[in-house]
């Protein structure tokens, strides 16, 4: 047998691997055109899914960087086309594509981002709404759009030739970019906090889709939805249709267009104007592509191109560790669920109720014994009573009256002895129905048995 060191672990041979698909160039920038499966949106974070045919399937990941990047809904089946490059995950061993960029197969992915968005809205009715009709001669118009660009020279131009009295107050924004659609929305909302305004004029020249893109923005939609001034919108070109056309009070094909329908009109110069503005449109469209060549060029160097290679093992071994912190606390979960089962059985077996019954029943007999005996207590005394009642009577001084007997009384005191009487003086001799005073003449006292006599 081979010695040991000749032996490779698996993480050198993971590692071995890796870089044979990072250095090789055919796999670098990889164009995969396949079907979503197992996707399931996971928002501000990275996202994880298959793409297969009818043969195959792939491992796919997507940053968070570059799905921000997208402008339409991935759904689950939908057939993409994806830019990316092939490398390998050493943790578990298994390849997959990065992919960097996505677009529906067949269909550009922000006119499907338009379709998706614009079914939405008017489903919920916001395009069906009742349209404002422009006063025809307005004093302040507002207008949103670029401070810089052609578009508010032309309807400056236009509306202070045909109607001078009209006062125009631009309200700048950026009309283009990743910004552009929430500072549209804050000024329509600044607009409509004002309002003492006639006419809004919302717009931009033409351009790609991606120019015109921050315009079928759903925040900048309801915002003119929601505008309580008539609104002019005017986006791109005629051929050119935006969410924002579609949600206006009335839509123009040009800015200048926009101008003529917000002021009476002024028809010679209408001409001068659109030559002014496909000169600054084109002057524009030249200096923009120059300046696109040229961030292109800086854009591929490799320091900017892919700076996120860095840390693209960082981000997956965070997912893993997460996961499994999550599986972690879940079958804690379960474990401490089945302990609460366990002592809810436990509980019931000694359940105190039955002692209370038990403890209750006895008290209940007991009360009732309690009862039974006070009352044979309460008869007997009764029966004692009335004994008591008859012997007491047996012995009453009044029945010693009734028999013929009685007794002196002298100021209140009973007179029991000779020793008592004095002569010539008055005592009370009591008998069964009244009372004799009497006086004591003579006194005798019986020597023999000790008695007294009352006279």
């Amino acid at each position: 047998m081979a010695a040991t060191e000749e032996y490779l672990t698996v993480s050198e041979l993971t590692q071995y691997l890796k870089r044979k698909f990072d250095m090789d160039p055919y796999l670098g920038r990889i164009y995969l055109t396949g079907e979503i499966s197992n996707f399931r949106i996971r928002r501000n974070a990275h996202q994880y899914f298959s793409l297969k045919d009818e043969h195959a399937k792939i491992s796919a990941i997507m940053f968070r960087s570059a799905f921000a990047k997208i402008r339409f809904q991935p759904e689950e089946g939908m057939k993409v086309m994806v830019v990316g490059r092939i490398s390998l995950y050493p943790p578990s061993g298994s390849y997959q594509i990065y992919v960097e960029q996505m677009e529906p197969a067949g269909v550009g992915a922000l006119y499907q981002a338009y379709e998706q968005l614009k079914k939405k809205l008017a489903a919920e009715g916001v395009f069906s709404q009742p349209k404002q009709i422009l006063p025809h001669f307005p004093r302040k118009i507002a207008v949103i759009t670029s401070r810089s660009g052609a578009v508010i020279k032309d309807i400056m131009t236009t509306a202070h030739r045909r109607y001078p009295p009209a006062q125009l107050y631009l309200f700048p924004a950026q009309v283009q970019g990743d910004a552009a659609a929430a500072e549209l929305t804050k000024r329509i909302h600044q607009v409509d906090q004002i309002g003492n305004f006639d006419v809004l004029i919302i717009g931009r020249g033409g351009g790609s889709i991606e120019d015109l893109w921050p315009f079928n923005e759903e925040q900048v939609v309801r915002a003119l939805a929601a505008c309580s001034i008539p609104v002019i919108s005017s986006v791109g070109h005629e051929t050119d249709t935006t969410l924002t056309d579609l949600v206006a009070d009335v839509r123009a094909a040009t800015p200048t267009a926009a101008a003529e329908l917000a002021v009476p009109v002024l028809s010679d110069e209408l001409l001068k104007l659109k030559q002014q503005r496909l000169r600054l449109y084109q002057a524009f469209r030249a200096l923009l592509r120059a300046k696109n060549q040229q961030w292109q060029r800086l854009a591929q160097t490799p320091i900017f191109s892919q700076p996120g290679r860095l840390y693209e093992g960082y981000y997956q071994k965070l997912d893993l560790l997460t996961r499994r912190l999550q599986q972690a606390w879940q079958q804690q979960l379960l474990t401490k669920e089945r302990q609460t089962v366990l002592l809810n059985q436990r509980l019931n077996r000694l359940n105190p109720l039955e002692q209370v019954h038990l403890q209750q029943r006895q008290l209940n007999y007991l009360q009732a014994n309690l009862h039974k005996n006070a009352i044979n207590y309460l008869h007997s005394q009764q029966r004692r009573l009335a004994e008591s009642v008859i012997q007491l009577d047996a012995l009453s001084p009044l029945k010693v009256l009734a028999r013929g007997y009685g007794f002196a009384t002298s100021e209140g005191k009973v007179l029991k002895q000779t020793a008592n009487f004095e002569v010539d003086k008055n005592f009370v001799y009591h008998v069964t129905d009244g009372q004799i005073t009497a006086k004591t003449l003579k006194i005798r006292k019986d020597v023999t048995d000790d008695r007294k006599t009352n006279l």
